[in-house]
């Protein structure tokens, strides 16, 4: 009697794992080439499939796969902010950046292709999109505040800082990696309550803030 080989038989992946596989795929591009520079066909090549297939799932062409690795790279950004509400405030602050940066690490140059304005596929919905996880960022933030009704002036405030995050993750990049991930997200943790230190010259909630931040260790 001969034994039969044993060999995992074939999968056919449903409609969301396909997409998710394809998906998974062009965001493992971006994060090295901008999407210029990226095809349907080296999308394909990179999920083993047909060039056909990627034209089923994404029909709208380049276009409306790039937009599909913006949203999901956009779901991870906001994430990076979802912080439970416990312990000290700058220490929940600090795990938040650390995500955010080694999301950027990760990354790498596609950072840049996805989250920079100039490319030649953005469009409205994609700097919706980008601008979105900037809003969700500065709502998670002010909600670790605690602060009921925040005014113009710290919300601006925190927008802003989120701004300078952004930009300096950038620089980063531009700067090799330079100075390392961990020192630079110290840096931007003491940058946040510099310029919250700024606004409580201007604000009453800023500066009962900073007066919090100064026993909350």
């Amino acid at each position: 009697m001969t034994s039969q080989a044993s060999t995992p038989a074939y999968r056919r992946l449903s409609v969301e794992e396909r997409r998710g596989q394809l998906l998974e795929a062009a965001l493992s591009l971006f994060a090295h080439r901008v999407p210029e520079d990226v095809s349907l066909d080296d999308v394909a090549e990179a999920a083993g499939v047909s060039r056909p297939l990627v034209y089923r799932y994404f029909p709208g062409g380049k276009q409306q796969l790039y937009e599909a690795a913006l949203t999901s790279a956009a779901d991870e950004l906001r994430d990076c902010f979802d912080e439970p509400h416990e312990g000290p405030l700058l220490p929940r602050l600090s795990r938040a950046v650390d995500r955010y940066l080694t999301f950027v690490d990760q990354h790498d140059a596609g950072f840049s292709a996805l989250l920079q304005g100039g490319s030649v596929v953005e469009t409205s919905r994609t700097t919706a999109i980008v601008d979105g996880v900037r809003r969700a960022a500065a709502e998670h933030i002010l909600s670790h505040l605690d602060v009921t009704g925040p005014g113009p002036r710290l919300r601006m405030t925190i927008r802003m800082w989120i701004t300078a995050v952004e930009a300096a993750s950038l620089i980063w990049l531009d700067e090799e990696k330079q100075p390392p991930l961990e020192e630079l997200r110290d840096w931007l943790v003491e940058q946040f309550v510099a310029v919250l230190e700024v606004t409580a010259r201007r604000d009453t909630q800023a500066d009962a803030l900073v007066r919090r931040l100064a026993t909350d260790l």
